[in-house]
C-alpha cells in the first residue's frame, strides 16, 4: 500500500477541507451532491453524525500522514442485521492516485469486518464512472461483478445512484486472507 491514513470520526471541524475537496467537479460531478456552500457541508456533517449515533452508518474522515483530509470513507446499511452492509469512498483531487483509496478502505474494512463482524461488504460504482471501477477492480480482496448473484444489493446501490450501477463485495475470508498475506 505504502500510504498511511487515519481514519476519524466526522466532526464539523473538518467542514472546511471536506467543503472544498467535495466542491472540486471532478468529486461533486461524480457523486452528484449540492455543495455550493460551505453551510451545504456543515448540513451533511450535522446528518452523518446523527445517522452514525443512530446506528445506521459508520462515516469516517480519511487523513494522511500530515493530518490532510484526503476524503472520507463510510459503510452504510449497518442496522440491517444480515451481516452485510455497503462501503462508499470519495478521495479529493489533488490526493488522486496516491493511494489513499486502497489504503483508507483496508481500514474501513478492518472496522466492517472485525468490529461489526459483517460477512459482506458490498462496493457499488456507476456504469459511467470508470474511475471508481477500475479502482475497485485493483483490489485484491474485491470479487468483481456479482450483479447477478446478489440482485436485491444492486438494486440498492441503483435506487441511490439513480442510474444504472455495477457490483463488487468483499467477503470477509477474502478480506482475512488478505491481511494475511495469503493470495487470494
Amino acid at each position: 500500500m505504502g500510504v498511511g491514513v487515519r481514519l476519524v470520526k466526522n466532526d464539523v471541524k473538518y467542514a472546511e477541507q471536506v467543503f472544498k475537496l467535495s466542491s472540486d467537479p471532478g468529486v461533486k460531478d461524480v457523486l452528484g451532491i449540492k455543495v455550493d456552500h460551505i453551510d451545504d457541508t456543515i448540513e451533511f456533517i450535522s446528518n452523518i453524525v446523527q445517522q452514525e449515533s443512530e446506528g445506521k452508518v459508520i462515516n469516517r474522515i480519511i487523513l494522511n500522514e500530515q493530518d490532510e483530509v484526503v476524503g472520507i470513507t463510510s459503510l452504510k446499511h449497518i442496522d440491517r442485521g444480515d451481516g452485510i452492509c455497503h462501503i462508499g469512498t470519495w478521495i479529493g483531487v489533488p490526493f488522486w492516485g496516491q493511494g489513499y483509496n486502497e489504503a483508507s478502505k483496508v481500514e474501513i474494512l478492518k472496522i466492517a469486518f472485525n468490529e461489526l463482524k459483517m460477512d459482506y461488504v458490498f462496493a457499488g460504482a456507476k456504469e459511467s464512472n470508470t474511475r471508481s471501477r477500475r479502482a475497485q477492480e485493483k483490489l485484491a480482496y474485491m470479487t468483481i461483478g456479482v450483479e447477478t448473484e446478489f440482485p436485491n444489493e444492486l438494486t440498492i446501490v441503483e435506487k441511490e445512484a439513480k442510474t444504472k450501477c455495477v457490483l463488487n463485495v468483499v467477503k470477509r475470508e477474502d478480506f482475512a486472507k488478505f491481511l494475511t498475506g495469503h493470495i487470494i
